[in-house]
């Protein structure tokens, strides 16, 4: 049997959050449906987020009544706090996902506190979650590099880590916020991280900015980890990271596990249609 890969498209979320226009509701409903027909098990479909700081997602509930959802994919969306997490179960996502920074100064411009302040903004979250058995994903941004305080020591990635895996979260996205990672800091953060969990629990959420995305992936893949997060179109970027590009597009990681004979489930002629529309959304 071929060695199977999840790519967990972040797409709706992470890739239209900061684009300049805000996106019609109806099209992002449309997009949502149209990577459904893909055959991800796993789409992130938008956040509950204040929509002061984060407009272009002002429009959660309506996305999340409006799309036609495919029996075996899991819609998930972004709750920072109980506000955010509370409305999304009303809106009936099936998984939520916490943000937290490996680095003080991210998460200062970011969320507006240090990152032992996030852990307190988590605790209620993650103890209503549990009630309520949904599960939560956590994301640990800058996981290698910083805009503000620099290269980032992955002995202080493995603190949040852990923190987050023993609060409750299934599974541990590591953000490379900025697109620095090279293959020599990816290495060295997985090769840390193995030391204190196993590889089922890590996911590989790679930008593109120096063209080292793909790269990176395949040096996650030799060290066993086979999730991965991208965004259809390679939309994305980070308000809060000056000059990050966007997220690893889906297609190019589709095409690159495929020639490498590892199995997705996804439907390529599909993708490829979904990917064409994500990038008129950005050019209009």
């Amino acid at each position: 049997m071929p060695d199977r890969v999840k790519i967990f498209e972040v797409g709706p979320r992470d890739g239209l959050q900061n684009q300049k226009r805000i996106i019609p509701t109806e099209d992002k409903i449309k997009l949502v449906d149209m990577l459904s027909n893909c055959g991800f098990s796993h789409i992130e479909t938008t956040s509950f987020v204040s929509p002061k700081w984060v407009p272009q997602m002002a429009d959660a509930s309506a996305v999340m009544a409006g799309i036609s959802k495919k029996h075996g994919t899991a819609y998930t969306a972004l709750t920072p706090n109980m506000r955010g997490y509370e409305a999304a179960i009303a809106a009936g996502v099936d998984e939520v996902a916490i943000f937290g920074s490996a680095s003080e100064g991210f998460s200062q411009k970011n969320i507006n506190c240090s990152i032992e302040d996030s852990f307190t903004r988590f605790i209620s979250l993650l103890d209503q979650a549990k009630i309520d058995k949904c599960k939560v994903r956590g994301y640990i941004s800058c996981v290698t590099h910083c805009p503000y305080d620099g290269s980032i020591d992955p002995e202080q990635v493995i603190k949040v880590a852990l923190r987050l895996l023993d609060m409750g979260c299934y599974e541990i996205s590591l953000g490379d916020t900025v697109g620095a990672a090279t293959t020599e800091t990816t290495h060295n953060l997985i090769s840390s991280m193995l030391n204190y969990m196993p590889e089922s629990v890590i996911a590989g959420h790679f930008h593109d900015t120096n063209n080292t995305a793909l790269e990176n992936i395949g040096v996650c893949l030799e060290a066993g980890i086979r999730t991965f997060d991208s965004a259809t179109g390679g939309l994305g970027g980070c308000p809060y990271a000056k000059g990050a590009k966007g997220n690893v597009d889906t297609v190019s990681v589709v095409k690159m596990l495929h020639e490498m004979k590892f199995e997705t489930g996804l439907n390529v002629e599909e993708l490829n249609k979904a990917s064409a529309f994500a990038k008129s959304l950005s050019e209009n």
